[in-house]
C-alpha cells in the first residue's frame, strides 16, 4: 500500500497558533480602537486585482514589480497579481465606487494578507500581513501629523518601546525633476560599479538607486545629494509645517533625508517607524503622502495620505517583551467519574452561558492529571466534581491563583464565580 503524501508549508509562509495568535488578536483589537477615535472605518477588498494596478501605481522599475510579485493569468487571459501592498487597492476601491462623491476627508483602515516573492528572513515572509489605513481629501499638513500620532498612540497602548521615527519629504513633481538630475549628475562617474539594477534605474528612475540594499550601491551613494535641499517652496512649506506640528504634539523625529521608499507613487511626507531589535529588516511601519494618485488613477485631483504596520514585526517585537496575553480560561471543571462527566458537561454550558470562558474534562482522567492540564491552560479557578460531590450536592473548588479552596453548593456554582470575577456577570 502506498503511504499518504505528506505535505508542508510552503517556503516563506507561515502557521500561526496559540499563544502567539492572541498577540495577532490584541494588536488588531487595539488597532481599530485607536483608529475608530480618529475617524477612520474599516474596508475589506479583494486579494486579488488586475497587475496593471501594481504597475501603474507601485512603478515598473521598483523592485516589487522587477522582482517580487506573484503574477499569473487566470482562465480568461487577464494577467492577474496577488496585492503586494493595499495603497492601490484602496484607491482603485475609491475611485470606482465614486467616494470622493461623499465629504471629506475619506478615512479608511485595512488588514489582511500580501504577497512578495522575497528570501524569507526574520520577520519578512512571503506571505506576510499588514494593517493599513488611508485618508483622502486633506492636504494640509496636519493630517500628516495626525496619522503619525495616531500611529505613536497604537505604538504605545501596545507597549512597544525604544522606536525611531524617521522622516523625509521626497518633494513634487515640480522639485524632483532637478533632483533625478543631480542625481545623475553623482552616479554618473560610479555607473559601472552599481548593481545591474541600478545600471537600469540610473536612466528610468534615479532615485530607485537611494533605496537599494546592495552593499556596494550604499557605500556608493555615500554623499549623494539630499532631496530636501531640492524641494519647490510649496514643499518646503509642508514639510516644516508638519515637523512643527509633531514639535507641538511632542513627537520626537530623525530627518532622514536618504529615505524615498520603495513605491513611486510617495509626494512629499514619507516616514518609517523602526526598531534595532529586528535585525536588517528594522521597519515595523512606514507610509507616506500620495497626493497625485487617485488623479493618475483617472479619478479627480485628491490628496491622500496613508500608513502600514507589519504585523510579523510588530509581534515579533511584542513577544521579546515576554507579556502572556490570553484569553485564558475563568474555569476548569475537572469531573470524576461517568456520572460526573456529564454533570460537568452541562455546567460547563450554563456557565458559558453566563459569560465564562469555560474547559471542561472529558475522559474522566485522574484529579492529579486534569490539575496539570488546569494549571498548563492558565484556569483561574477549578471546579472538583465527583460521586461524593455529587451525593452532597456541595462542589470543591480550588483558586489556582492564590491556592485557596474550598467548597460551595452544585447550583450555587455559578453565583459564586460570579462574585470571585469582577467584570463577570452577576
Amino acid at each position: 500500500m502506498t503511504p499518504p503524501q505528506q505535505f508542508s508549508a510552503l517556503k516563506g509562509v507561515q502557521d500561526i497558533f496559540p499563544p502567539d495568535v492572541h498577540l495577532w488578536q490584541k494588536v488588531e483589537s487595539l488597532s481599530r480602537e485607536v483608529f475608530s477615535l480618529y475617524g477612520f472605518e474599516e474596508i475589506r477588498l479583494p486579494i486579488i486585482e488586475p497587475t496593471g494596478l501594481f504597475v501603474r501605481s507601485i512603478g515598473e522599475t521598483s523592485d516589487i514589480v522587477e522582482k517580487e510579485m506573484y503574477t499569473f493569468p487566470d482562465k480568461a487571459g487577464r494577467s492577474i497579481t496577488l496585492r503586494p501592498e493595499g495603497t492601490a487597492p484602496v484607491v482603485r476601491a475609491y475611485i470606482e465606487h465614486h467616494l470622493y462623491n461623499l465629504p471629506s476627508p475619506q478615512k479608511f483602515f485595512y488588514s489582511g494578507p500580501m504577497f512578495r516573492y522575497e528570501r524569507p528572513q526574520k520577520g519578512r515572509f512571503r506571505q506576510f500581513y499588514q494593517i493599513g489605513v488611508e485618508a483622502f481629501g486633506a492636504v494640509s499638513p496636519l493630517l500628516d501629523a495626525e496619522l503619525l500620532s495616531m500611529l505613536k498612540i497604537l505604538l504605545e497602548r501596545l507597549g512597544m518601546k525604544d522606536l525611531n521615527f524617521e522622516i523625509n519629504s521626497v518633494g513634487c513633481g515640480n522639485c524632483r525633476p532637478a533632483y533625478r538630475t543631480a542625481l545623475r549628475d553623482f552616479f554618473s562617474a560610479k555607473l559601472g560599479s552599481l548593481c545591474p539594477d541600478c545600471q537600469r534605474r540610473y536612466e528610468a528612475n534615479p532615485l530607485r538607486i537611494l533605496d537599494c540594499k546592495v552593499d556596494r550601491c550604499i557605500e556608493l551613494r555615500a554623499g549623494a545629494p539630499f532631496i530636501t535641499d531640492f524641494l519647490c517652496s510649496e514643499c518646503k512649506d509642508h514639510f516644516e509645517k508638519v515637523l512643527s506640528a509633531l514639535r507641538r504634539l511632542n513627537i520626537p523625529y530623525t530627518l532622514n533625508p536618504n529615505m524615498v521608499r520603495g513605491l513611486d507613487y510617495y509626494t512629499r511626507t514619507a516616514f518609517e517607524v523602526t526598531s534595532e531589535h529586528l535585525g536588517s529588516q528594522k521597519a515595523v511601519a512606514a507610509g507616506g503622502r500620495y497626493d497625485r494618485l487617485v488623479e493618475e488613477f483617472g479619478g479627480p485631483p485628491t490628496p491622500g495620505m496613508g500608513f502600514a504596520l507589519g504585523m510579523e514585526r510588530l509581534t515579533e517585537l511584542l513577544r521579546e517583551t515576554g507579556e502572556i496575553v490570553g484569553p485564558f480560561p475563568d474555569v476548569y471543571i475537572a469531573p470524576l467519574g461517568e456520572r460526573a462527566i456529564m454533570e460537568g458537561f452541562l455546567m460547563a454550558e450554563r456557565l458559558r452561558a453566563r459569560g465564562f470562558l469555560v474547559e471542561s474534562g472529558y475522559d474522566g482522567s485522574s484529579l492529579r492529571s486534569q490539575l496539570r492540564k488546569a494549571n498548563r491552560i492558565t484556569a483561574r479557578f477549578v471546579i472538583i466534581l465527583g460521586e461524593d460531590e455529587l451525593s452532597s450536592g456541595r462542589a470543591k473548588w480550588k483558586n489556582l491563583g492564590d491556592g485557596s479552596q474550598g467548597d460551595v453548593e452544585i447550583r450555587k456554582v455559578e453565583e459564586f464565580l460570579a462574585s470571585a470575577s469582577p467584570g463577570k456577570p452577576r
